[in-house]
């Protein structure tokens, strides 16, 4: 199967589309989805994107609680009411709405970065900052891995 993977920064046209990057259009096509489950990540300032098959393995979480307890309510309200549908237009556009641009302060481009089975859109200076306090975690990660001759730690 094939994976969202890499990155790239499209520019915001005039009536406030932008271009989903060609390789993952050809996923998108591949897997059959006629429309994307986005959803406001809980710990980033990014929209965690994928097919309906996202929002299912989602809903799939849901069931696996008590419908009773808060969990299963917070697990829904996160879901359902931070999630929304974006829709392609012929030239394989989506429309940048508010519900895109209040959670991640993207204004003029849009940053997609693959992330295996779903990719995320970011504002591009913010995907940045975060790309390398990633890549400092996981560098700091390898060299105590290495003093302590660890080889197989934890990333």
């Amino acid at each position: 199967m094939q994976r969202f993977l890499s990155s790239a920064v499209n520019k915001i046209d005039a009536k406030n589309r932008v271009s989903v990057p060609a390789h993952f259009r050809q996923i998108i096509q591949s897997r059959g989805y006629a429309e994307l489950y986005a959803l406001r990540s809980l710990d980033t300032p990014a929209l965690d994107v994928g097919g309906p098959d996202l929002l299912d393995q989602f809903e799939a979480r849901i069931a696996q609680e008590d419908p009773l307890l808060q969990t299963a309510d917070d697990l829904s309200f996160f879901y359902h009411g931070d999630g929304a549908f974006l829709r392609f237009d012929s030239e394989g556009r989506i429309s940048v709405t508010d519900f895109m641009r209040d959670h991640t302060g993207i204004t003029t481009d849009v940053a997609f970065v693959g992330r295996g089975n779903w990719f995320q859109i970011w504002e591009p200076a913010q995907l940045a900052s975060h790309a390398a306090t990633v890549r400092a975690r996981l560098l700091a990660r390898k060299r105590r891995a290495d003093v302590s001759g660890n080889q197989d730690a934890s990333a």
